[in-house]
């Protein structure tokens, strides 16, 4: 399937302690794969398009990708500091294989989380452990059940296995979770009847969105049982699309003028003098009506797609208060038409999304800044 430049990519969620100062991690990245500039086509699992949707500061990729067998797209991990350039790994799914999975999540430990098909036929959350030879424990990929409902899907974890997400209820309705190793909690609505989530830091906030009683969409804050409306920037819709480990928030929003706007939200502060409000930050566009930040690390870097005045969308990076188009830094001769969208950036800088390759499909991509 080709997609066009002018329509804007977009997150599939159906097929989808204390704080700590940002910090850059030292890994070992051989053949210069983590030189700046260097861009990586991830490929696909034998179909045509493949999508990343994180990396952690190992420069572990995850992400999904269709098959050639019946072009199901299936979950994949990818080193991108390794030695070799490829093949994606299949992760498979709860059902051997069958089916549809989605990896939306993964931790420095090598956790993964995301959505697959059970034995059931219906897609269920699950947390992939990854296989550990010296202690002779094999992969494990885990069901970790619903809300009382028929599907779920997980979205984040972080450090300390905290699993984010939505599930259906037993009513019928999707409601975001937090799993913690022992079952999900309901993390409730602001209001409405539906919510879900799509981050955690590691204090185990959690972000996401709801509908608040008048049926609007809000972008939320989840903090120890509490359900915050962080609003929008001036419109009745937003979502909160990531959260670091400082506590600022990334999504979109719409504007007064019925645009919707990629913002950063920064939370208030009262342990310092004078003490800080907390404040939503519109990033602006590359001059079209719209744009989304999808990701955010704990250097306070942000990533996301944005419409240009010539309607496409392009990948962008936010930093010190500019927005910077990622296609400015393709090296020449890349293969890439463009980078439409950017959905992580690990504090090393590296950056995956999708763009599309010289064939006209969407690929997975990992950039180094």
């Amino acid at each position: 399937m080709q997609i066009s430049l002018f329509e804007r990519p977009r997150v599939n969620r159906e097929t989808k302690r204390t704080r700590q100062p940002g910090r850059r991690l030292v890994v070992e990245c051989l053949e210069d794969r983590c030189s700046p500039g260097v861009i990586i086509d991830l490929g696909t699992l034998g179909g045509y398009n493949s999508h990343a949707w994180g990396i952690n500061n190992s420069g572990i990729v995850i992400g999904d990708a269709y098959t050639f067998m019946f072009f199901n797209d299936h979950a994949f991990t990818y080193n991108a500091n390794g030695t070799s350039t490829g093949p994606l790994t299949d992760m498979g799914t709860l059902n051997g294989g069958v089916g549809f999975s989605q990896a939306l999540g993964i931790n420095d430990a090598g956790q993964i989380v995301g959505g697959a098909t059970n034995t059931s036929g219906n897609t269920h959350a699950f947390l992939f452990s990854p296989a550990n030879p010296t202690l002779n424990i094999s992969s494990t990929m885990t069901d970790l059940g619903t809300l009382g409902g028929s599907s779920s899907m997980a979205t984040a974890i972080d450090s300390l296995a905290l699993v984010a997400g939505y599930s259906t209820t037993s009513g019928g309705q999707n409601h975001a979770f937090l799993y913690n190793g022992l079952g999900m909690t309901d993390l409730g609505t602001l209001g409405g009847p539906t919510s879900w989530a799509n981050a955690v830091n590691d204090s185990g906030i959690v972000v996401g969105a709801s509908l608040t009683s008048l049926y609007q969409q809000h972008a939320f804050v989840s903090n120890r049982g509490v359900i915050t409306d962080l609003g929008t920037l001036g419109g009745f819709v937003s979502e909160a699309f990531a959260i670091n480990n400082a506590g600022q928030v990334v999504g979109e929003a719409m504007t007064a003028s019925y645009q919707v706007h990629a913002f950063l939200f920064t939370p208030g502060r009262s342990d310092i003098t004078p003490p800080t409000s907390s404040t939503m930050t519109d990033l602006g566009t590359f001059g079209g009506w719209g744009s989304y930040a999808y990701g955010i690390n704990n250097l306070g870097q942000v990533v996301g797609t944005s419409q240009t005045s010539a309607g496409a969308w392009h990948a962008f990076l936010y930093s010190g208060g500019v927005m910077t188009d990622l296609n400015s830094k393709l090296p020449a001769n890349s293969g890439w038409i463009a980078l439409s969208q950017a959905n992580s950036i690990n504090n090393n800088g590296q950056i995956v999304g999708t763009g599309f390759t010289a064939t006209g499909f969407s690929h997975g991509f990992v950039l180094n800044l």
